[in-house]
């Protein structure tokens, strides 16, 4: 292996776990491509890493500083593209693994954009409406020579939503002096948002999920389904799910979980977090742990929450046919070698949770010529998408003889290596 650059590895919050995971998994994915040691060293570290202060008065009228991040890995193929979090845990490391993650999954899906990350450290629960818009604003406005519709367009992630993005807009199209809907996406429908854009993370799970059960010879009716977090991505995974006639037999959120082994009605719960804003408490079901949760017997397990969920100390007793990764890292390097051992059908981050930034560049294209597409064009070209990738990265594995994960690497690192000897090194 080419030895690298050590300029960050002693800065903690830069070089950080999951930092090392998702550089790992690209050195794994370098090594079976014997990628040109010049090209590598392009790859291992970000293209700018932007880290701000952001003070903002508290509704007390104390003034509080928060620390706030934005990462480009890469441009080549386009502006970078990536969410915003709002979360207690976000650091540089991490966000910057995000970065690198985002890089892979738009090349995969062939999208014209790079993979870029952002976010803010603070717990946006704590926060109040106010207190959260003047955080938004202070940060777009902090990081606004760096953002832009041919140059990096942020998306809601983990802690953020579409008021996040509506915000974001209106502060930089006031610095600009006119509306400027391509700036963000994830936006509200009545402001250039597009329709399909809330539910396709979830719906791309969907089409993944269903492609490997083609591939496996199984029928989604009656097979039972384990989804750990219920928030956007966990909740529309689990109606889309259901309506294709799995049963969804536990969920998740980040205070509790529950379980019904004949199976959970969606719509009811849904109904019931709207309420009360948790799956706890929810009629028909018992209360559950997130450990034993991930470990119950079921056909399709769905993390759906933050990475690092399944470990060494775990990945022996996941019980599931298919792992279908929708958040971002959820398994560690060491469990991956455990599951694969193991024969569980994984699909892997950067393809399963793709229909997010898919339907983004639908938004993208869509502000940019003010002309705007129905919800069943949408979710057909996201469908044509995504099972392309899907038998795109299965095709590989079979023909390499290599898990889907390295599979879905090689195909995105190979295609990013090209463009740049394509385009040749500036100056």
């Amino acid at each position: 292996m080419t030895p690298r650059r050590n300029e960050h590895r002693d800065n903690p919050e830069y070089f950080t776990p999951i930092y090392k995971m998702a550089l790992a998994q690209f050195e794994q994915a370098a090594d079976k491509l014997s990628l040109d040691p010049n090209l590598r060293k392009r790859f291992t570290d970000p293209k700018r890493a932007i880290m701000v202060n952001i003070p903002i008065r508290l509704d007390d009228a104390s003034v509080e500083v928060f620390h706030g991040y934005r990462v480009h890995h890469d441009t080549t193929l386009g502006p970078s593209k990536g969410g915003i979090r709002f979360h207690p845990d976000v650091n540089l490391g991490e966000v910057s693994a995000l970065a690198m993650w985002m890089t892979w999954k738009c090349a995969l899906m062939g999208l014209p954009f790079g993979g870029a990350k952002g976010g803010v450290r603070c717990d946006p629960h704590a926060l109040s409406r106010n207190e959260l818009q003047r955080l938004t604003r202070r940060f777009t406005a902090e990081i606004i020579r760096f953002i832009g519709p041919e140059m990096d367009v942020p998306a809601p992630d983990i802690g953020t939503n579409e008021q996040i993005m509506a915000w974001m807009m209106d502060t930089y199209s006031q610095f600009k002096g006119y509306s400027i809907p391509g700036i963000v996406t994830g936006k509200p429908i009545n402001i250039g948002g597009s329709l399909g854009r809330t539910e396709a993370t979830g719906r791309g799970v969907v089409f993944c999920i269903m492609e490997a059960m083609r591939h496996l010879k199984m029928t989604p009716e009656g097979k039972k389904i384990v989804i750990q977090g219920f928030g956007n991505v966990g909740a529309n995974t689990a109606q889309i799910i259901d309506e294709e006639g799995c049963q969804v037999i536990a969920v998740s959120d980040v205070k509790s979980g529950i379980y019904n082994p004949n199976g959970l009605d969606i719509i009811a719960l849904r109904a019931h977090v709207e309420k009360t804003q948790f799956v706890e408490g929810f009629t028909e079901s018992e209360p559950i742990g997130n450990k034993d949760l991930l470990e119950l017997t079921c056909d399709v397990l769905v993390p759906a929450a933050l990475s690092e969920q399944i470990t060494r100390d775990n990945a022996e007793r996941i019980s599931c046919k298919i792992l279908a990764e929708a958040a971002n890292g959820p398994t560690t390097l060491a469990a991956d070698k455990i599951l694969q051992d193991r024969g569980l059908f994984l699909i892997p981050d950067i393809l399963a949770n793709a229909g997010g930034v898919t339907v983004s560049y639908f938004e993208w294209v869509q502000g940019l010529q003010n002309f705007f597409w129905k919800e069943q064009e949408i979710n057909e070209r996201l469908r044509e998408i995504v099972c392309s990738a899907f038998n795109n990265v299965l095709q590989l594995s079979l023909t390499e003889k290599v898990d889907m994960r390295l599979a879905a690497l090689m195909l995105s690192v190979q295609k990013i290596a090209k463009a740049k000897l394509a385009r040749g090194l500036f100056p």
